[in-house]
């Protein structure tokens, strides 16, 4: 708030604070509030347990450096409360804006999309919500800022794809495919990366190494993607060097 960092202690007050900030502007219950604060343990008074916590958030979001303290952001409402911010002023909103709108200019302008998505991906600094305790609502949440993420860098490897960037699509999805081995999109994009890079052998030899973790820890064979690759790899298919950002169909194909 007003561009100074505050650290909140109290898991509590961490988890009701993530809460209200997922929906910014939008009245959240008492009773919403206690289910995902205290995931399902009664208390004796909620009530009061919830106005305690409040009041420290609050201090926590004074300002120093106004007369005006920031606090005034937590609203108390009929029945719950409400923090009264911008939308865009949550890393996690402005992350989702930005990952659409990347997404949104794969196709007619991979630029413009290596800008989105990299200013999106910039906003990481660990973990979503990793201290909003174990409510539902925060694990949901969690949940998709990790599967949006996960798919934000499969939309810039496409990018840099696109425009014949191979070395920093390889260099990005190194990792990505170490950490998701049975992931085949992101297997697939490294192959092709490896194979603009005159490295076919190792294209290739990345294709069996996913092809027996798949056999090996889900029983299952390679989709068609996948497969789809292997072939025209070893067929040296003339499309798999095709880049060039009008080159649409031939993106939806490769990358």
């Amino acid at each position: 708030m007003g561009g100074h960092e505050r650290e909140i202690r109290s898991n509590k007050v961490r988890a009701m604070f993530a809460t209200l900030a997922l929906e910014p502007g939008q009245p959240i219950s008492h009773v919403e509030l206690a289910d995902e604060l205290w995931s399902g343990h009664p208390l004796g008074n909620v009530h009061n347990a919830l106005q305690a916590h409040a009041a420290r958030l609050r201090k926590v979001l004074e300002s120093p450096s106004r007369g005006r303290a920031a606090g005034t952001a937590l609203r108390t409402v009929y029945n719950g409360y409400v923090l009264d911010i911008p939308r865009e002023s949550v890393d996690g909103n402005r992350f989702l804006d930005l990952a659409a709108r990347g997404s949104a200019s794969l196709r007619h302008d991979p630029y413009r999309a290596i800008e989105l998505l990299e200013s999106g991906l910039r906003l990481w600094r660990g973990p979503a919500l990793l201290d909003a305790g174990d409510g539902l609502r925060c694990k949901a949440a969690a949940a998709l800022f990790d599967e949006r993420r996960l798919t934000m860098w499969e939309d810039l490897v496409s990018a840099r794809l696109a425009i014949g960037d191979v070395r920093q699509a390889a260099a990005d999805l190194r990792p990505l495919v170490a950490q998701h081995p049975l992931n085949e999109h992101l297997c697939a994009q490294l192959m092709i990366a490896l194979y603009r890079s005159e490295r076919q052998g190792e294209a290739l030899t990345l294709y069996h190494r996913t092809r027996r973790r798949l056999d090996e820890d889900l029983g299952v064979q390679p989709g068609l993607l996948l497969r789809q690759r292997y072939a025209e790899i070893l067929a040296q298919d003339p499309a798999l060097t095709l880049t060039g950002v009008t080159g649409a169909s031939s993106m939806g194909r490769i990358a």
